[in-house]
């Protein structure tokens, strides 16, 4: 891919996470911008991949007419959890449930209205989104580098303790806030005021 397609498939997503987002508040469909894009409206770095947005599942069927008048391609795919649409080749995924648990009103109304890419919408808080991304860590996904710059980002934005409640069942999950524990990052073993610099361990 040449330096000119890569600005163009961004220009194109960042297109469709508009369309999807105004197309959903002008239906008056409750949703949440989640995962990467979310992350990077609250100073995350920015994803490349998708853009992923919540609803609940009763509102799939007017989600769906509501982004294919925007002039999406909307798509049903073999998993149950999610439709899929797309602006000009770029993924905006829609879910209705998160890391196997259904959406529900209470989840997207801990979002806050943020401005992202010039449109104000829901923005799912850094707490449920480090939380949702750390229970989906498994064997056939772990990148714990693409995680570690959204947790230092976020960090001051997180309910660790929250966290580590969401995550006490998921081995790759503790395995990951053990990881970030011992470079300083979440609030385990430092005092108030104090900071540890990225990739160091101890004071020495």
């Amino acid at each position: 891919m040449t330096p000119v397609d890569a600005i163009e498939d961004r220009s194109a997503l960042q297109d469709g996470l508009r369309l999807t987002a105004v197309a959903l508040m002008d239906a008056g469909i409750p949703f949440a911008l989640v995962g990467g894009y979310a992350a990077w409206a609250r100073g995350a770095p920015e994803p490349s991949h998708d853009a992923d947005f919540a609803i609940v599942e009763r509102d799939i069927d007017r989600a769906k007419e509501a982004i294919a008048a925007k002039g999406l391609e909307v798509s049903d795919p073999a998993e149950n959890w999610l439709f899929k649409a797309y602006h000009h080749g770029q993924l905006v995924d829609v879910l209705f449930r998160m890391v196997g648990e259904p959406i529900t009103d209470e989840l997207l109304d801990r979002s806050d209205v943020l401005e992202v890419l010039s449109v104000r919408m829901p923005v799912l808080g850094a707490t449920d989104v480090v939380s949702a991304k750390l229970r989906v860590l498994g064997e056939h996904y772990c990148d714990f580098g693409r995680l570690l710059a959204i947790v230092r980002a976020l960090r001051e934005q997180i309910d660790w303790d929250r966290v580590r409640s969401d995550v006490g069942a998921h081995p790759y999950g503790r395995a990951f806030l053990f990881l970030a524990d011992e470079l300083g990052i979440t609030d385990v073993g430092l005092s108030p005021g104090t900071d540890v610099e990225p990739g160091r361990t101890d004071s020495g």
